[in-house]
C-alpha cells in the first residue's frame, strides 16, 4: 500500500548532503553507485570519476580516468561493475570497475554513432547496449561481440531513451516533441506508435514498467504521462517548471514523480490522486462564449461591422474564448497547472480555493541542473550541471514517509 503523502508540509524540503567538485568544464552525467557511498561522474572535460565517501565526509576521487572525447552520457550496471560512457565522437567505451572502486579497465569500445551520444542503457538478459545520438539514430549492439545489431533512424536529434527489459521495446525522445515507441528484435525493428504532446523538444523520459507509465519532461517547461498500460491514450499534463525539464524520475511505491529544470527547480509531484485530463483545445471563427469574430473571420467582422478579436483557450474547458471573455487566472493542480493559467470567466467562477490546493512541492537545487538521478531504495539523489558542481541530496523529507517507502536509516 501506497504510503501517505497528501499533506505534507511545505516547510520539509530536500537536505543537501554533499558538494563534489573537481570537474573542469559542465559534468554530463552523475550516478549513485549503490550500497556505497560514492558518485560516478563523466564531464565535458572528458574525464570519468569515480567518488568515494572518506572519513572526513568529503568525496575524494578514487579513479580518474581521461577520455579521447567530451563524455556526454553514461551508464552503470552494478551487480556487474560495467560502466558504459558515451563520448562526443558517437563510440561508447565500456570498462569494469574493481570490487574496491579503486580500478577501472577497459574492455571495449563500440562504433555507436556518427555524432554525440544522448542516452545509453544496457540490458544484461540479452546482452544488449542501446544508446542514441545526435546522428538521428538509435543503435543496439552486442556486448559480447561488439557488433552493431540495427539501427533506426529520426527526422531530428535522438536526445534521451528508456527501455523495457521484459517486452523489448525502447521509447526514444527526439528534438521535434515526439516519442517513439520501437519494438527492438536482433537485427530489426518496428515502430509500434508515436506520441505527440508536447511543443517543444524531448528532454528527458521515464518508464515504470510496473505500472506502464511513461514520463516525458520538455524544453517547453512541461510535464506528460502517458498511461501507455491503460490503452485509453490517457494523458496527464504536469506544468510547474519556469525552464525545461531536464531530468524525472518516478517512485512506483510512493506514487510521486521527481523533476528537475535547467533553473535549479526541484519538483516532487502527488501522483496518487485521481488527476483530471487537460482538455484538447477547440477550434472556433468565433469566441464561443460572447460569439465575436476571432481576426481571421472576415466574413462575419463584414456582416456585423466588427473588429475581429485574438483568440485565447481556456486551458480548463479548452473553448476559444476572446480577451474579454477570459480576464481571470487561475491555478488548478488537478489538472496539473500548479501556477496561474487563463480560464474562462465561467471556469474562474467554478473553481473553488480548495481546487488551487497545490498538489507538489517545490524546492530550489540552486544550481543549473542538466542531470539528475536517484537512489530510490536510500532516498539519495544527484544533481549535475554546466556550473561544474555535483551535489547530493538526502530526499526523504520530500519523498516516502514511513518503513512503507522502503528507504532505509544510514
Amino acid at each position: 500500500m501506497a504510503a501517505e503523502i497528501h499533506s505534507r508540509p511545505q516547510s520539509r524540503r530536500p537536505v543537501l548532503l554533499s558538494k563534489v567538485e573537481g570537474h573542469q568544464d559542465a559534468v554530463s552525467a552523475a550516478l549513485l553507485i549503490p550500497k556505497e557511498d560514492g558518485v560516478i561522474t563523466a564531464g565535458e572535460d572528458r574525464t570519468i570519476r569515480v567518488w568515494l565517501k572518506r572519513d572526513s565526509g568529503q568525496y575524494w576521487p578514487s579513479i580518474y580516468h581521461t577520455m579521447a572525447s567530451p563524455c556526454s552520457a553514461m551508464a552503470y550496471h552494478h551487480d556487474s561493475r560495467r560502466i558504459f560512457v558515451g563520448q562526443d565522437n558517437g563510440a561508447i567505451m565500456e570498462f569494469h570497475i574493481s570490487e574496491d572502486f579503486n580500478k577501472m579497465n577497459f574492455v571495449k569500445t563500440y562504433p555507436a554513432h556518427q555524432n554525440r551520444v544522448s542516452a545509453i542503457t544496457f540490458c544484461l538478459a540479452s546482452e544488449w547496449l542501446i544508446s542514441t545520438g545526435h546522428d538521428k539514430c538509435v543503435s543496439w549492439m552486442c556486448t559480447r561481440s561488439g557488433s552493431m545489431l540495427g539501427r533506426h533512424y529520426f527526422t531530428s536529434w535522438a536526445s534521451c531513451l528508456q527501455y523495457d527489459h521484459e517486452t523489448q521495446h525502447a521509447f526514444v525522445g527526439d528534438y521535434s516533441g515526439q516519442i517513439t515507441l520501437l519494438k527492438l528484435e536482433q537485427n530489426t525493428c518496428s515502430v509500434i506508435t508515436t506520441l505527440k504532446g508536447h511543443e517543444g523538444s524531448i528532454t528527458s523520459l521515464w518508464w515504470d514498467p510496473v505500472q506502464r507509465l511513461l514520463f516525458s519532461g520538455a524544453s517547453d517547461h512541461s510535464i506528460i504521462m502517458w498511461d501507455i498500460g491503460g490503452r485509453k491514450g490517457r494523458t496527464l499534463l504536469l506544468q510547474g517548471h519556469h525552464d525545461k525539464v531536464q531530468a524525472i524520475c518516478y517512485i512506483q511505491l510512493t506514487r510521486q514523480l521527481v523533476s528537475c529544470s535547467a533553473d535549479g527547480g526541484i519538483a516532487v509531484w502527488n501522483m496518487d490522486i485521481s488527476r483530471e485530463e487537460a482538455p484538447q483545445w477547440l477550434e472556433s471563427d468565433s469566441c464561443q462564449k460572447c460569439e465575436q469574430p476571432f481576426f481571421w473571420n472576415i466574413k462575419q467582422m463584414w456582416d456585423t461591422k466588427t473588429i475581429g478579436l485574438r483568440q485565447h483557450h481556456c486551458r480548463k474547458c479548452g473553448q476559444a474564448v476572446c480577451g474579454k471573455c477570459s480576464t481571470k487566472r487561475s491555478s488548478y493542480p488537478i489538472m496539473g497547472f500548479e501556477f496561474q493559467v487563463r480560464v474562462c470567466d465561467s471556469c474562474f467562477e467554478s473553481i473553488k480555493d480548495e481546487d488551487r490546493t497545490s498538489l507538489a512541492t517545490f524546492h530550489e537545487g540552486k544550481h543549473n541542473i542538466s542531470h539528475m538521478s536517484m537512489d530510490i531504495s536510500r532516498g539519495l539523489m544527484v544533481t549535475c550541471g554546466s556550473d561544474r558542481i555535483v551535489k547530493i541530496w538526502d530526499m526523504t523529507p520530500v519523498v516516502g514517509c514511513s518503513l512503507a517507502t522502503g528507504f532505509s536509516s544510514r
